[in-house]
């Protein structure tokens, strides 16, 4: 295990540059905290190297994590408590900062999943929402995300750990263009489903057992009239007045959970 203590060494620096954003070129990504590392070693990520605070090598759970690290040939850091602060992105440090490399899937395999319930995030520009919907789409079993428009990056910081990991076991892929997925889409049978405030028919009387494409729009505005008519079928959740909407996150999750219900239900008789 190699030891830092300077602020200036090679692997802050990279952490340093890596919070500013996920390095497409290298596909390096970086991580914050215990669990994180725990999730990227158990889906085996690649390239993974890990500084861990000094102070917390003696805990019984580090010391577990180190072995298992070890074993998969990650690069070890024992890093002082200021080296450790300088990695991280957070402003509690939590102590294990990692960087590793990952990249997204292609679009056609995550459209082609049976029986699909995919996520279509427009415009989504808050990363942690972006991750929350990962790990949301994950939860409800949805088979796919795929990235569109001017929606945040799936792969920094913020959207992994808003993920909780989500997005190192769920096919996750970004969409060159809206009008290209959705005649991906199409093609492959798949309904595309809009989410929306008003005009559309509630969610709770429509049939989403079918394979499907769900559109949900970015914070305050929502998806735009023009990507709305573009859909096949424009839904919405019922809320008690004055309640007018949902944090995208949360949408996605009664949505997804409901097509999730209907599916079991349908496979029940």
């Amino acid at each position: 295990m190699t030891s830092i203590r300077s602020r200036q060494h090679r692997f802050i620096q990279r952490c340093r540059a890596l919070a500013r954003g996920y390095d497409s070129l290298t596909g390096e990504i970086l991580l914050d905290g215990t669990h994180l590392v725990q999730e990227a070693l158990g889906c085996g990520l690649e390239n993974l190297s890990v500084a861990i605070d000094t102070d917390l090598l003696h805990r019984p759970d580090v010391a577990g994590l180190v072995d298992r690290l070890a074993c998969a040939g990650a690069n070890l850091f024992d890093a002082s408590a200021d080296a450790i602060a300088a990695a991280s992105p957070v402003r509690t440090p939590s102590g294990i900062v990692a960087i590793a490399t990952m990249r997204l899937g292609e679009i056609d395999p995550v459209l082609r999943a049976t029986p699909a319930m995919v996520v279509a995030p427009i415009d989504v520009q808050d990363p942690g929402n972006l991750g929350a919907m990962i790990r949301t789409a994950e939860a409800a079993g949805a088979t796919g995300v795929v990235r569109a428009g001017q929606s945040a990056d799936p792969l920094s910081w913020k959207a992994i750990r808003g993920s909780m990991g989500s997005v190192f076991r769920l096919p996750v892929a970004a969409a060159p263009s809206l009008a290209g997925l959705l005649e991906a889409a199409r093609a492959l049978g798949l309904a595309v489903v809009a989410a929306t405030p008003v005009d559309g028919r509630d969610v709770f009387d429509v049939d989403l057992t079918r394979p499907l494409l769900l559109l949900m729009g970015g914070e305050g505005g929502g998806l735009s009239p023009a990507v709305a008519a573009a859909a096949d079928l424009r839904i919405r959740i019922p809320m008690a007045p004055p309640v007018e909407s949902l944090n995208v996150a949360v949408a996605t999750g009664i949505i997804l959970f409901e097509a999730q219900r209907q599916r079991q239900a349908a496979r029940r008789t």
